[in-house]
């Protein structure tokens, strides 16, 4: 009996310490700002003008990897405007193509658009990294669903950029997707 009113104590002190923790984990996430000071310095303009490749995986909300694919771009920006060709190659065969159009807002800020993003993609900058957020449409079963997409972009030196996004439906998380991005060399014309 004893054993009983002690287990229901230690049950009530772990149950109050994991509300306790994810209320200061909830309180601590992590803001794009808080990379300002870090280099190497990420400008989109830079980065995504010419051409670059990336490789990339998506996993399910248990970590199962579902799909790989590689990734061919080009961008050009004129001015405040820039547009980015994607093209993808997955590894069942598949192919997509995005073609985003991006404009800068003013320093670290910029917005996007594609025909199967919903809306408006808004984005942020501070030192080496970049949050980009927005809702894809994308079609599962024969059926058509809006996911939001938070990305994280971190550029670790001048050819090489990370990412890492977070894929969420109705606030829960279904699925995350990683990407390799390599800036290729300038094809200089003959």
């Amino acid at each position: 009996m004893l054993a009983s009113p002690l287990i229901s104590r230690l049950r009530a002190v772990l149950v109050a310490t994991i509300f306790v923790g994810i209320a200061f984990l909830s309180g601590c996430a992590a803001k794009v700002s808080d990379y300002e000071g870090e280099s190497p310095q990420l400008d989109l303009r830079e980065y995504f003008n010419g051409p670059v490749r990336a490789w990339g995986m998506v996993q399910d909300r248990n970590g199962k990897v579902l799909r790989r694919f590689e990734v061919e771009m080009v961008g050009r920006w004129e001015g405040d405007t820039g547009v980015l060709e994607e093209d993808f190659t997955f590894n069942d065969g598949e192919t997509q193509r995005r073609v985003w159009t991006f404009r800068r807002i003013d320093d670290g800020r910029y917005t996007g658009t594609a025909d199967d993003v919903v809306g408006e993609a808004t984005g942020e900058i501070y030192g080496n990294a970049l949050r980009w957020q927005y809702v894809l449409e994308i079609e599962v079963d024969g059926r058509s669903w809006n996911i939001n997409f938070d990305d994280w972009m971190y550029l670790l030196d001048e050819q090489t950029l990370f990412n890492r996004t977070v894929m969420k439906k109705f606030g829960l998380r279904v699925g995350e997707v990683t990407l390799f991005f390599l800036k290729q060399p300038a094809v200089r014309g003959g």
